[in-house]
């Protein structure tokens, strides 16, 4: 399977590097010098491709899906900060009839401490004794803070029905890969929960999976739903 590597930093190069384990080869690479202002998603560029694999910046990634969607080229996002506009691109991926995979964190570790993190909040919903917080800790080069990986517990949580409030801090100091947390405090006790990255091979390695799945498939759908069959 060809794919495109749309953001070619260290994810991008990591993914490269992972992909002939997954029979994938890489048959183009965009980043901030050949794809400015989407230049480098054309019909000749995507020759051939059958995925492409976008982790890009916030600023990039609504030009660069809904220019490769018009290309009739399935999509594995991994880019955060945009959340706000999932709803315009379920209508491009509606519109074009592509297939789209999107995750904050394609970590399949990730998305298990997203179920735990839902199931203690369920838990605890009704114990009004219990207060809740978030956190996190990223590399410094990391743009969105919070990052999407935090808001999605955030509202795993809110979904599982924890309607008081939860407070939310992050960091971004060095290279760190990722840390988040959370905890319910109340005057008894202390629960907490916590997922830590030590590299950034489990996401390069969810993404490679998520575009294997999605070759040839039309839709939305959101990495979690994949591990967990829930289509």
């Amino acid at each position: 399977m060809k794919l495109a590597i749309v953001g070619y930093g260290r994810m991008g190069r990591l993914i490269e590097q992972l992909a002939p384990e997954y029979g994938c080869e890489i048959a183009l690479r965009l980043d901030e010098y050949n794809n400015a202002g989407c230049a480098g998603i054309t019909q000749e560029n995507f020759r051939g491709v059958e995925v492409a694999v976008e982790f890009s910046t916030p600023e990039a990634v609504i030009g660069n899906i809904e220019r490769i969607a018009a290309l009739g080229v399935n999509l594995v996002v991994g880019t955060t900060g945009w959340s706000d506009r999932l709803d315009h691109v379920r209508e491009v991926v509606d519109k074009t009839g592509i297939g789209l995979i999107w995750s904050p964190n394609y970590s399949v570790g990730m998305n298990i401490f997203f179920r735990l993190a839902a199931e203690a909040a369920r838990l605890l919903a009704s114990r009004e004794e219990y207060g809740a917080w978030a956190w996190e800790i990223h590399h410094a080069a990391k743009k969105d803070a919070p990052s999407g990986t935090l808001l999605k517990l955030v509202a795993e949580m809110r979904q599982a029905g924890y309607a008081r409030p939860v407070s939310t801090g992050c960091n971004r100091a060095g290279a760190h890969p990722g840390t988040h947390e959370i905890g319910f405090d109340s005057a008894a006790d202390t629960i907490t929960l916590r997922h830590t990255a030590r590299s950034r091979e489990g996401f390069a390695r969810g993404a490679l999976e998520a575009a294997r799945w999605i070759r040839g498939k039309k839709g939305f759908y959101e990495f979690s739903q994949i591990l967990w069959g829930e289509l």
